[in-house]
Order: structure tokens, then sequence, then C-alpha cells
């Protein structure tokens, strides 16, 4: 079995094919029966783990990427207790977080379900809006408002949340809380696909709030149980769960290709009762292409496709040319974090809870906000605490705002400092500073975004020992990458253990 894509969707994809639901504590092969497929995992990256990263700095092991996974989600808790990682999950340790909005930091209000407000009074009181604006939003609670019965298609978030709450709440709550989960914009983004319970909400009669408010308790009823953090992490850092899976997997017999991409992917013949095979033409190791020579091709019973989407449909084309093509037609966000180290007396502003946001509509210093938000690291982590200094990181870029791409790691570095300054009063230089770009990372979930993702399993129906895997398609958290990539594992696996008839012979020539 070949997994091409080192990143986190991958990797699960390759546990599920050695270890099954239960992680085969014996050894056996998925659900502890039969032999252990062989498999070896392909990375067109020097490193394995894709979107999951750290580096050192100081003495700690600092996330340079995702620093959490949800914890109501149960496929990365589930993970971490099948490699024995449950005595290290670690939660957040503040509460609470701040918007930038009309030119101050302002806790956000009680009540928010994704970024939309549940509650009248506490998002009147928070100042984010201002008087007329909260007499918008009150209307919602006042006005009786009809649902409807019929068929209706997939809307963006920021039309069913200015429609009902007004273009203020879209603009200073759901755009840079949805928005900067996924580094979009939500008047793009498929409410179907990142908020389902909005869209299902929004056609039920009365009022908007009241609706995610009940949603909002049922979650908190049906979750794993009142004082259960809401985020986890690591103890090594979020990133260390791949170092784990790694390790557990190399224990088990997977072998893993780093610096090696897969330039093509084609059909081999099947044997009698089985189906076609893969062969993989691999790029040599450290490059994108294939050197002078003949490339490697192994052969393979099966094949997931982890890699981001454009890679997966040029690998994907010949064989199912409509679903390559739709995986093509994905766009992406490119990122970069830029992680500093301050002395904590050149902080003035107070450190409330464990970051702010601020939104693409509220200027800093009078100019449009390079920075998209900012985590009190050594708040939110106190493991990464140390005396006397304070660890931030900033977060720029989002779709259709790349400024950040023109400016090198030094120029980046004085701009976001310079608007961080002007937010939390920070004076003199950092103690440390380190960029970390992610380009092309976050995959948008635009209108019809599941339609999209129906048609292509649709038509990899038709190769069923291949399959795709990972953020372009049902989810851009960890949670929702290990079930993409387990869940592709055990259709494939499914496959192979049905029985398939015999190749056709081929007809007679001439």
């Amino acid at each position: 079995m070949a997994v091409v894509g080192g990143g986190i969707a991958g990797l699960a994809a390759a546990w599920e094919l050695v270890a099954g639901d239960r992680g085969a504590p014996d050894g056996g092969g998925p659900d502890g029966g039969g032999p252990v497929p062989e498999v070896v995992v392909f990375e067109a990256d020097d490193r394995l783990g894709g979107k999951l990263r750290s580096e050192t700095i100081g003495d700690r092991r600092v996330d340079v990427a995702a620093d959490a996974f949800l914890a109501r989600r149960p496929e990365a808790t589930g993970l971490c207790d099948e490699l024995g990682l449950t005595d290290r999950l670690v939660p957040v340790g503040a509460s609470g977080a701040s918007i930038w909005a009309r030119r101050r930091l302002r806790p956000m209000p009680e009540g928010l379900n994704l970024g939309v407000p549940t509650r009248w009074w506490p998002l009147a009181r928070s100042g984010i809006l201002g008087p007329a604006e909260s007499a918008r939003v009150l209307a919602d609670l006042v006005v009786p408002r009809l649902g409807t019965s019929r068929a209706f298609g997939d809307q963006t978030v920021g039309e069913i949340v200015g429609s009902r709450l007004g273009r203020p709440v879209v603009e200073r709550l759901a755009d840079p809380l949805i928005g900067g989960i996924n580094a979009g914009s939500v008047d793009r983004l498929s409410a179907a696909t990142t908020f389902p319970v909005l869209i299902a909400a929004a056609h039920q009669s009365g009022s908007l709030m009241r609706r995610l408010g009940a949603a909002l308790a049922a979650a908190a009823t049906s979750g794993p149980g009142p004082g259960t953090p809401v985020f986890w992490s690591l103890a090594d850092s979020t990133a260390s769960l791949v170092d784990a899976l790694v390790e557990a997997l190399t224990a088990r017999g997977v072998v893993f290709r780093p610096g090696t991409p897969v330039d093509a992917v084609d059909r081999t013949g099947g044997r009698p009762g089985h189906p076609a095979g893969w062969a993989l033409s691999l790029g040599p190791p450290g490059t994108a292409g294939s050197a002078a020579g003949p490339p490697e091709r192994p052969e393979f019973d099966g094949v997931i496709l982890a890699a981001p989407a454009p890679r997966a449909a040029v690998l994907l084309a010949p064989h199912a040319p409509d679903a390559a093509e739709l995986l093509n037609s994905i766009r992406y966000a490119s990122v970069a974090v830029v992680t500093l180290t301050l002395a904590e007396g050149s902080v003035g502003a107070p450190l409330r809870g464990t970051g702010f946001l601020v939104p693409r509509t509220s200027p800093v210093d009078g100019r449009p906000a390079l920075i998209t938000g900012c985590t009190f690291l050594s708040r939110k982590w106190p493991h990464l605490a140390r005396p006397g200094q304070e660890l931030i990181r900033a977060s720029v870029g989002r779709f259709g705002d790349d400024r950040f791409t023109s400016l090198g790691d030094g120029e980046l570095v004085t701009a976001v400092l310079g608007e961080l300054s002007a937010l939390l009063d920070i004076r003199g230089e950092p103690l440390d500073a380190v960029v970390t770009r992610w380009d092309e990372a976050f995959p948008q979930y635009e209108v019809g975004h599941l339609i999209r993702v129906g048609y292509i399993e649709e038509h990899l129906a038709a190769l069923p020992t291949m399959a795709v895997a990972g953020a372009a398609l049902r989810g851009v958290g960890i949670p929702a990458c290990i079930g993409s990539g387990r869940a592709a594992a055990r259709r494939v696996l499914a496959s192979l253990s049905s029985p398939s008839p015999s190749p056709s012979p081929s007809p007679p020539g001439p």
C-alpha cells in the first residue's frame, strides 16, 4: 500500500492501514486480524508532518502552525489514546480573547457560537458595536421571522449573518473568527461546510440568535462533559503528535520516503480475483521532477493520495479527469506566522486571555492591518512560560491579502512588530524572532464545496483501490484531517478485501 503525502492525513491513513480502529496492540493487521499490509509513505518535502511543525525557541519547543486541536471531536483524542499519549495532553491555561474593534481591544462577548452572538446584552455591553448597530441586532429577537420548508442550497456565512444581524456583526465577529480559522472571507465561505448549524438555524422560524444559542447548549450537554477543555495540545507541542505517530508506524514496519516526490501514478494489471494495482513513478530524492534515466517505479495494490488538492489532481487526472478537475478548482490561501520572544517589561498593555483577532475592516495606525491575530503563547500554554519573558505569535495573510509575500523576513518582523506596538504598547526590540511561511496552506471552502466533494467521491468510486484524503475535503482542523485519512484507508482496505472479477482478456487482434 502506498500513501502519497506525509502530513497528518497521510500518517493517519498509514496508521489505519496497519493498526485499524483498535490500534491493534498485538501487532496484528487491521482490526487485529490478518497480516499487516506493507505500507510506504512518500513525501515530497524533506520532513514529515505537513502543516504540523514546531521550532526550538530558546529552550522551548514551540508550534509554528496549528497549536491545538478540538476536544469535542474524537479523531485526535482517540488517536492520542491509541498512541499512549493521553497523559501528555495539556489544556489551554487562559480563557477569553479580544477583538480589535472601534479603535480598542475589546473582550469578546459571552455566548458566541463560532463568532455569531447568541445573547444580545453581552454583545451590546462589549462595545464592539455602536448603539445603532446593537439595535439592529436586537431586531432579530423582537421581530418575528417565519422559517421556510422549501428546498434551499448553500449560502455564504456572511450572507446569512449579514441579513439577520447586520454587516457590523459579520465584519467584527463572524469574519475574524470563522474567516480566521479558514484564512478566508465569510463573504465567500460556504455555511454548509464551515458552519452547518448556521444554515440550518437560518431556515427555521424565530430568532437566529436563539436558535444558535440552543445549538450551543445542546453541544455542551452532548460533549465530553463539564470542565473538559475545548482545546488540547501536547506537553511537547502539538507537532509532537507527528513524532509519536511516526515512531509507532516505524515499529509496525511502515517505510517512510521523505524528499521523494511522486511524479505519476499508473495502472498495472491485476492478479486473478484482485483489482488492478498501481505503479508509482518517483522523482529522485530531494527534487520535484525526474532526472535522466528511468524513474523508480514501485508497484502497490492500493494508493491513498493525501497530498494537497493541486498535486493530487495531477496524479489523478489520467484515471479520473472529472474528479481531478474538481480538485484542481479548490483555491488556497497563503499565510505566515511571526513568533516573538519579548522582555516582560517591554509590553505596556495588559495581556488578557489567549490573544486577540484583528478584523480586516479595523485599521491599525490608520492603515489596513497586516496581522490577522495574535496569540499570547506563554499565557495560553503555561508550559511555554519563562521568567522575564513573553512569548507571542502573530498571524498574517488570508485569501485575497498576500501583502506579506512581498516582504523579506526582516521586513515582515518589522511590520508586524510595528502593528503590535500600536496595539500592545511594545517598547524595544524582541529578544528573538522566528518567521514561518505557509504557502498555499488553507483550502477555501466556497459555496457549493460539499457538492464538489460529493462529485469527487462519486467519480472515485470507479477506482476502489485509490482514495483521496486531506484538508481540501471536509475540514481543515487536525481531527478532520485525521478522520479523512483513516476513512480513505478503510475504503481502500475494504476494496482489497472484497473479491473482484478477473480482468477480461483482451480481444484478439485483427
